[in-house]
């Protein structure tokens, strides 16, 4: 019984857990097919082994993600992070567990810059309820830099900072274009500039995630946002069938949208920002 780093030999196990709940675990899923557990090619994954079986995983790199983890592995997830030190910027998952680890990590890691105990996270598992917006569509690489100011002003309003961007300052820059070169970047521009946008961020088993849903401020109260996430979840379902979104409780205008376009709550995140 304990924690220990996973390695490729890993792989089906771990994503035996996550199968658990494809759906809430969409985000883990997608950096564990990314990097087929090879620390090489992505942040570390830590399992949690009872019995000789994995029970429950912990993504441990710049996001700590607890997946499947009970009051035991929790602790022990908790026992080991402390012993390694914080290298996370972010705990997030369900609010239970995010609230059990940070109830032991606090006393060392603490105090959080913010703490989000109330997150709905939503699914829409069909088509959505209202008219998409026609004008929203997928970004071509050529106009990164009109989406890349876009995004850096959604995270910076979103997470309290702005992005981090590595030694060079390139790293985000490269997160958004790998986006678009995906295909998973979707945005309204007019006149050269991004009206409404969102990304799918992460791309599971049959499960994907929008995130950095954004409209420019000088539009906002037109109405934009329920019609343009109606076209971001036609253009997703297009990626994967299940589309998912989180988002803060207190983000009574984006709820109403998500709701308006056929999102339901499923379960509830926390994040613990640091």
């Amino acid at each position: 019984m304990g924690v220990r780093v996973l390695g490729p030999r890993d792989l089906a196990a771990a994503r035996a857990v996550i199968a658990r709940d494809p759906v809430v675990n969409v985000f883990v899923d997608s950096l564990v097919q990314a990097s087929g557990l090879d620390p090489r090619r992505g942040a570390e994954v830590w399992g949690y082994v009872e019995k000789g079986a994995l029970e429950a995983l912990c993504h441990a790199g710049g996001n700590m993600v607890p997946v499947g983890a009970d009051d035991a592995a929790l602790r022990a997830f908790a026992a080991y992070a402390l012993r390694r030190g914080r290298n996370c910027f972010q705990i997030l998952g369900q609010a239970r567990a995010v609230d059990q680890l940070w109830q032991i990590l606090e006393p060392q890691w603490g105090p959080a810059r913010e703490v989000r105990d109330d997150q709905p996270f939503m699914v829409i598992e069909g088509l959505p309820q209202i008219t998409p917006d026609p004008l929203v569509r997928a970004v071509e690489p050529v106009e990164l830099p009109i989406l890349y100011p876009a995004c850096v002003a959604m995270y910076t309003e979103e997470v309290g900072v702005p992005p981090q961007t590595g030694p060079d300052g390139t790293f985000y820059r490269s997160r958004v274009a790998e986006l678009i070169r995906a295909g998973r970047a979707f945005a309204r521009i007019e006149e050269g500039r991004v009206v409404f946008k969102a990304e799918v961020g992460s791309v599971g088993t049959g499960v994907c995630q929008i995130q950095g849903v954004w409209v420019d401020p000088a539009y906002r109260g037109r109405g934009l946002a329920a019609p343009g996430m109606a076209a971001v979840v036609e253009l997703a379902r297009q990626i994967a069938p299940v589309v998912t979104l989180y988002v803060n409780a207190f983000n009574l205008p984006a709820r109403a949208a998500y709701e308006r376009v056929g999102f339901r709550t499923v379960e509830t995140f926390a994040t613990i920002l640091f």
